[in-house]
């Protein structure tokens, strides 16, 4: 349950009362140990003082725009993961907070279950990112990102260069949704248009999923971007 040694701490950072006493229940009950704050700026403190281990961050708070949390606390330094809580109308403030640094999002509502597998897939990235596994594993895809192979239900499957490096950057971010910007300034190298990245993602599918109409292992985040799933 923890990244290092003792339970994993959950900083929640939220306004709404009754969102902060359903994930105190929630999460504690899985043996995180949470603690609150309502604003924003003590948030950034706390991260700087390595203080949590997790950051559970609303968008919308009294004293600073949860997207400008992310932005201090990514210019600290601070690596820790920080999965935003946000409204299904603010999809331009999600992709604005991914590209900023932040590890994930939960729509509201949401259910527990949905946050904890979002925490163990940002609990993942960050200790892949520590030390970069070199042979990924997820269902029936592996790539072996030292000898550049690629296997899907045991067989070899080829890339152009531009499909391996798409895969590559999702397989090195798995679990983490990473927007349509990023991705093209890290494979494209510029902003070009997003059409091109859905022309390379659909090729992609057509190689490693067994129904490319409904995809397992790439998934589409609709108007912000790709997650390469994990299975657990």
């Amino acid at each position: 349950m923890s990244l290092g040694s003792g339970p994993l701490r959950v900083l929640v950072v939220d306004d709404e009362p009754a969102i902060r006493r359903f994930l105190r229940a929630g999460l504690g009950s899985q043996g995180y140990v949470v603690s609150e704050l309502e604003y924003g700026l003590p948030a950034i403190d706390v991260a700087r003082r390595d203080g949590a281990d997790i950051i559970v961050l609303d968008l919308g708070l009294p004293d600073i725009d949860g997207t400008e949390v992310i932005r201090r606390i990514r210019a600290s330094g601070s690596a820790v993961p920080i999965i935003v809580l946000s409204s299904r109308s603010d999809e331009a403030a999600k992709v604005d907070a991914l590209d900023l640094g932040a590890d994930d999002y939960v729509t509201k509502p949401f259910g527990i279950e949905e946050l904890l597998a979002r925490i163990r897939a940002a609990q993942r990235h960050r200790l892949q990112q520590a030390g970069e596994t070199p042979v990924f594993r997820s269902g029936d895809l592996t790539v072996d990102l030292v000898r550049r192979v690629v296997t899907v239900r045991g067989e070899v499957v080829k890339f152009s260069p531009r499909e391996y490096a798409l895969l590559r950057l999702l397989v090195q971010h798995a679990g983490k949704v990473l927007t349509h910007r990023m991705i093209l300034k890290e494979v494209w190298g510029s902003e070009t248009d997003v059409q091109y990245l859905r022309v390379y993602v659909r090729a992609l599918r057509q190689k490693i999923e067994a129904d490319p109409e409904r995809p397992v292992h790439v998934l589409t985040e609709t108007g912000v971007g790709y997650r390469l799933r994990v299975n657990e």
